[in-house]
């Protein structure tokens, strides 16, 4: 017996999860100096999250709140599929579509003066598991931002841009 819808079946299921994956509860309701929490589902890491398996380190401002916020911008618009859907003085939100059925993967990031610490969360809308792709994203813009050179801005001029 031949299977003629297995096909069909297998490549309309990821089309249908990839229509119906909408914008994650909270992302744009809520205040942007916080970040969502992680889902207990491995897909998520974050450097609040509670689970240790999902926790990864802050990143070190690099200059000022401004400097640190256009080096993350610049590394985010280098990475392929990316796009940046909010970003104010203090939050970035960015979204990364996977490369073969364009599931959708989102980053936020928020800058805290206080500590001088950018934190940041990465998830995926949809699915259990994600192969490690949310973290060794998130290595590799810690990496980019780690080498990218500084363009300090001088005292005054911070609050200057907008």
């Amino acid at each position: 017996m031949k299977m003629k819808g297995a096909p069909l079946l297998i490549l309309g299921a990821p089309l249908i999860l990839m229509c119906c994956a909408g914008k994650p509860d909270g992302i744009s309701r809520r205040p942007t100096s916080q970040l969502s929490p992680c889902p207990a589902s491995p897909n998520c890491v974050a450097t609040t999250a509670q689970k240790p398996s999902q926790r990864m380190q802050p990143l070190a401002y690099r200059g000022g709140r401004e400097d640190s916020l256009d080096l993350i911008v610049n590394v985010l618009e280098a990475m392929p599929r990316s796009k940046i859907v909010t970003r104010t003085e203090n939050y970035i939100h960015a979204e990364f579509r996977s490369r073969l059925f364009g599931f959708v993967d989102d980053v936020e990031f928020v800058f805290d003066d206080e500590t001088a610490r950018i934190h940041y969360r990465s998830a995926s809308r949809t699915g259990y598991s994600d192969m490690g792709v949310n973290r060794k994203r998130m290595h590799a813009i810690g990496e980019a931002y780690g080498k990218a050179p500084v363009q300090k801005t001088e005292p005054g001029e911070e609050n200057q841009r907008q």
